[in-house]
Order: structure tokens, then C-alpha cells, then sequence
């Protein structure tokens, strides 16, 4: 009698493609296979034993089990602000123009909850980390997607971008209120220059839009890269916010801790629409954030030294098993381009495949969108026998369509 009742907001959502993957990798499991699993983004090793100790030794202490503050204690809150004054010379008022939120991904649906009137467009990128575009649909506005141009090695064709960028603005109606960045870019790794934000800012401010940057994997760069901040750029806190998070650079994936800066009326709303439906992370965990900003930061020089060099053993051993890829300048992902030879299966078919008949496990590129078909994105969470493991069994995999390997 309650088939008639509908959940509309449900019903925006399309089936979660890396769903499919995930239940396919735990029926291989349960089968009893090895999995060598790239398909996640979650860091494999400990967080760092300082911010360990710290979340201890405050646990330990009174009058820290209760209710927490939604928007991050004082400290938390000053420390971000701290960490982007020592990291790109801006100044941020902890009170107004900086929140934390229990990790990026909350804070991206519940901002977007907070700034989303009915029908209001937001123009993201393509491919794209779902949530970017899925808080928005959520919250019942509408994107506007805009294929990524980059080039293969892995940097914006920063040009193209902003013809692409007015034509969806020229195409759109109603206009477009928000546009969304992500640099360096989950799924494809890809990197703009400092200039790139000063451009945009500029057309911010001409069309009358407001600018949400994401650098979650900004510590994460290699070979002299340094991201670079939209809140650098003059004048970028009168249109856009920034958000990070510490589960990369400090590997507390786990720990769910994230922040956004930037723009005080955006960041006004985030607080006020948290302080109606949280009450923040533990504090012992936004006290062990504070040290993670604050303290010695050799940890994520560490962190991004594995990356560094997994992806480096990961490029030698896959290329030679017949699957060539590029080297790309940050975060913790290989973009990889599916081999020309089994392109034909499309990602998904082609993630199935790989997983059943090899045991390795990847996300397929149609799960960021429909212009990412041709790739897999791979996370560097496995260790460097592992991944020589995992290139030998697709060196065998690759070999029923006649691709050739390199000796």
C-alpha cells in the first residue's frame, strides 16, 4: 500500500558504479582470492604516532566527552588559519571566515545544503569526485558538467578551460551561481598554475558567481610541483571558498577531520546550518587536528615520499605488463588511460574483467563521469611487492587482447 510513496531526493541519485566494484571485490574475497585492491583512496599506513599520542592523552582527560562545538573548538580553528598564513601568506579570521567539518565530504553536502535555492546551477568539471556534483543534486539544484582539458602529462590546458567554462555560462539558464575546483584534481590528477586562480577569480567577480576550490590532495606533489591557493589571489575571499582535509597529508582518512576557509557569508551559512545538525567531531580528535596543523610536518613530507615512489614503481612495472601510463606531479592516484587494445570494454566492463580474472581491483572511470569512460583511476595504497604482483597478473590478463607488453 506505500508503493505510491516516492523519495524524490533518492531518486536523483544514479546507482553508485563503485558499488558494483566493491561488491564484486568481496565476492572475490569471500571465494577465497588475493586481492590486490587500488580502487579506494585510503591511505594504508598509520597516522603519525605524535597525533596518536595526543588524541590519547586528551581522551584521557574530564570534561571532554561531551557535546563539541559543530563549527571546531577555538584552537582547531585558529591552527587552520595558522597553517594557511605559514603555507600561502593569508590572513583568515578564525571566528567568520574558517570552519571545520568532519571531513571534506560532509562539508561539501552540508555547504551545498546551506547556499542551494531549487533550480540554482553549479558548473562542475568532468570527470569529477561524485560529491562535487552530488551535494548540489542533493540540495536540488543542477550542474552544469564541462569536460576537463588536460594534457598527458596530467596539467590544464588552462585556456581551454576558460573557453569551456564561458561557453557553459553562455549555454546556461538560469546562469550559473557557483562553479567548482579541484586541483590537483581527484580522479585525474591534474595541476593549474597560480595564474589559473587569478583568472578565475577575475571572472568571479565579472559574472557574479561564487568559487568553490577543494586541495584535499594539495601536500601531495612531486618533482618540485607546489599547489597553489585560490585564497592567495587578491580580493578571492569576496567570491570563493577552499577546502582540506587531513585524512592525506596525516593518514586520518579515518578520523573524519576536514575544514573550509574563505568567503564569510558561505562560511557563515556551513556554520549555521552545522550548528542545526551536528554537534562536531570528539574533541580529543579536533585537539589531535590542532597538533596534526601545528606540530612537526616531516609526517606528510614522509607520506608524500611513498607516493612519490609507489607511483614510480607502479609506472615501471605496469608499462612493462603492457598497460603504458604518464607520470603525473600530485596526489595519490594514477589516471590511467584503459590499453588502447581492451578501450572497447569501457571502464566498467573493463574494472569488472580485471578483477575477476587477474585480482586486481581499480575504479572505474565512468564512476566520475561520462568523460572519464576511457580510464581507471589506481590509489598508490599498496605496497611495491604488491603492485610488481599486480603487474604481473595483468601483463596475463592484457594478453587475450593481444597487447603487447614492453620488455
Amino acid at each position: 500500500m506505500f508503493d505510491e510513496i516516492q523519495f524524490d531526493r533518492i531518486k536523483r541519485l544514479p546507482k553508485y558504479v563503485f558499488a558494483e566494484v566493491g561488491e564484486l571485490k568481496m565476492a572475490r574475497r569471500r571465494a577465497g582470492a588475493d586481492v590486490i585492491d587500488f580502487s579506494m583512496g585510503n591511505p594504508d599506513g598509520d597516522t603519525p604516532e605524535h597525533i596518536r599520542e595526543k588524541l590519547i592523552e586528551s581522551a584521557k582527560k574530564t570534561r571532554v566527552h561531551g557535546y563539541s562545538a559543530s563549527k571546531g573548538i577555538p584552537k582547531l580553528r585558529g591552527a587552520i588559519c595558522d597553517w594557511y598564513k605559514r603555507r600561502y601568506d593569508v590572513d583568515l579570521d578564525p571566528e567568520t571566515e574558517a570552519v571545520a567539518t568532519m571531513g571534506s565530504k560532509e562539508g561539501y553536502a552540508h555547504l551545498a545544503y546551506a547556499i542551494t535555492n531549487p533550480g540554482d546551477v553549479v558548473v562542475v568539471p568532468d570527470p569529477t569526485y561524485p560529491i562535487h556534483s552530488y551535494a548540489f543534486i542533493l540540495a536540488g539544484g543542477n550542474v552544469q558538467k564541462m569536460e576537463l582539458p588536460f594534457d598527458e602529462d596530467y596539467k590544464v590546458d588552462e585556456n581551454l578551460f576558460f573557453e569551456r567554462l564561458e561557453t557553459a555560462f553562455h549555454i546556461s539558464f538560469p546562469k550559473p551561481k557557483y562553479v567548482v575546483v579541484n586541483f590537483p584534481h581527484n580522479p585525474t590528477t591534474a595541476t593549474v598554475t597560480p595564474e589559473f586562480y587569478t583568472r578565475i577569480v577575475e571572472m568571479a567577480k565579472k559574472e557574479r558567481f561564487y568559487i568553490i576550490s577543494d586541495i584535499a590532495y594539495g601536500d601531495l606533489t612531486f618533482d618540485g610541483y607546489k599547489t597553489p591557493s585560490i585564497m592567495s589571489v587578491p580580493g578571492a575571499k569576496d567570491v570563493a571558498v577552499e577546502s582540506f582535509t587531513l585524512s592525506k597529508s596525516y593518514n586520518m582518512a579515518g578520523w573524519r577531520v576536514g575544514f573550509f576557509v574563505g568567503n564569510a557569508k558561505l562560511i557563515g551559512a556551513l556554520q549555521k546550518i552545522k550548528s542545526w545538525l551536528d554537534y562536531g567531531m570528539f574533541t580529543p580528535i579536533q585537539v589531535a587536528a590542532t597538533i596534526a596543523l601545528q606540530g612537526d610536518q616531516a609526517c606528510v613530507q614522509e607520506i608524500t615520499d611513498k607516493y612519490d615512489h609507489r607511483q614510480t614503481i607502479l609506472l615501471e612495472a605496469f608499462n612493462r605488463a603492457g598497460w603504458p601510463m604518464r607520470r603525473n606531479q600530485a596526489s595519490m592516484f594514477v589516471w590511467a588511460r584503459i590499453p588502447e587494445c581492451a578501450r572497447h570494454l569501457g571502464s566498467l566492463e573493463f574494472s569488472k574483467r580485471l578483477l575477476v580474472e587477474a585480482n586486481v581491483a581499480v575504479s572505474p572511470g565512468i564512476g566520475f563521469g561520462e568523460y572519464g569512460d576511457e580510464y581507471v583511476r589506481i590509489a598508490l595504497i599498496e605496497n611495491d611487492k604488491r603492485i610488481r604482483q599486480a603487474a604481473k597478473n595483468i601483463k596475463n590478463f592484457l594478453q587475450q587482447f593481444e597487447c603487447k607488453a614492453h620488455e
